[in-house]
């Protein structure tokens, strides 16, 4: 009997696509903070939403990782894929342009010799003079944070709160106790995000449930444990912001204060790589089985060459040229983990865990 051509196209259609479903694999995303330098997470992102062979389960996420956590789940929730590159694009482009309107501008001659830091920027030196003596209380009475704009205006917290098309993990330090606070998919709300994001020289705490927020990277940057205990998938690939190692010592107070930084912000990271090589080894020695813990695989995109050459001012800088760049960075980073890695996703871990955070 003769097929209608309808239906021989149907399952050409059919024959190409099952390979391709086949071959899809998923992972986790864990998203470090670091202010503007944050845009090359966002190039990261804008990769593997363009790679049809990986999918998304869950995102952890502080700092400028929530944010790109958070228009992500949202951008996915309500356009797939596409509306997430949308969603992200639009989010930046609103932070650069809400940047236009600050002080906190590179000077004449860091745009000629393109140090993409604000170091000689007079308002800046102004600005770390004040922040060394009065708090936010005293700076910012009204507490004016400009990121709760620029947020709701990209992100409809209601829905993504009913129906986030990924699991999403927000990650904040509460002040009083000192203790990480993860924000989960159904209850983030707009605080939520400004809580994982709160510099405490620059902002007050924000106060949720009765309970006073800072920065989440402070204890968990990102924290991996909702990723190990709430997702399926053993993949988890760390988005790295902050440099891990510097190969010179800092000697002026800026890069003093700014090495400090990345340090404290890492540390929590470490900790927890250590549980998972301590987890990893009980396993490789038989002394676990894999049915009583689930055998984690880890992968890392980073750019520590770029990152190192980068003040510590230049995450304030906001320009939208710098964004670009940090994006196509992002980009690039992980066009190349893909070409070298995809195979090994649900195979082996392409980090070091005890080299690498031992």
């Amino acid at each position: 009997m003769n097929e209608h051509p309808d239906e021989i196209r149907a399952k050409r259609t059919f024959a190409r696509a099952r390979p391709e479903t086949a071959s899809v694999k998923t992972i986790n995303l864990a998203l470090q903070g670091g202010g503007a330098h944050g845009a090359f997470t966002w190039g990261v992102l804008d990769r593997l939403l363009d790679e049809p062979r990986i999918a998304i389960e869950g995102i952890s996420a502080t700092s400028s990782g929530a944010l790109n956590a958070t228009v992500l789940a949202y951008g996915l929730t309500i356009g797939g894929r596409e509306g997430a590159k949308q969603a992200l694009m639009s989010f930046w482009r609103r932070v650069a342009h809400a940047a236009m309107f600050s002080p906190l501008q590179p000077s004449l001659y860091d745009r000629m010799t393109h140090n993409h830091g604000l170091e000689n920027s007079p308002a800046h030196l102004i600005f770390d003079l004040m922040t060394r003596v009065l708090s936010p209380y005293q700076l910012n009475p009204l507490n004016h944070n400009p990121l709760r704009h620029t947020i709701t205006q990209v992100v409809d917290f209601e829905r993504l709160r009913h129906s986030s098309a990924v699991k999403l993990f927000l990650s904040a330090t509460n002040v009083r106790t000192g203790k990480v606070k993860i924000f989960a998919a159904e209850e983030v709300t707009a605080d939520c995000v400004l809580a994982a994001t709160c510099l405490p020289y620059l902002y007050q705490a924000v106060e949720i449930g009765g309970e006073h927020y800072w920065d989440g990277g402070y204890m968990g940057n990102p924290a991996l444990f909702p990723l190990i205990y709430a997702c399926t998938t053993r993949d988890i690939l760390v988005v790295h912001i902050n440099p891990m190692e510097r190969p010179e010592v800092p000697t002026t107070a800026r890069e003093i204060m700014n090495r400090v930084n990345e340090i404290s912000f890492n540390a929590s990271l470490m900790r927890e790589m250590r549980a998972v090589a301590f987890i990893t080894k009980l396993i490789d020695d038989g002394k676990l089985a894999q049915g009583e813990v689930k055998r984690m695989l880890v992968h890392a995109i980073a750019a520590d060459d770029v990152m190192q050459g980068l003040s510590g001012a230049s995450k304030l800088n906001a320009d939208w040229d710098f964004l670009i760049h940090l994006r196509d960075i992002g980009r690039e980073r992980t066009q190349v983990w893909i070409d070298n890695h995809f195979d090994d996703l649900g195979v082996e871990s392409t980090v070091d865990v005890r080299g690498t955070y031992l």
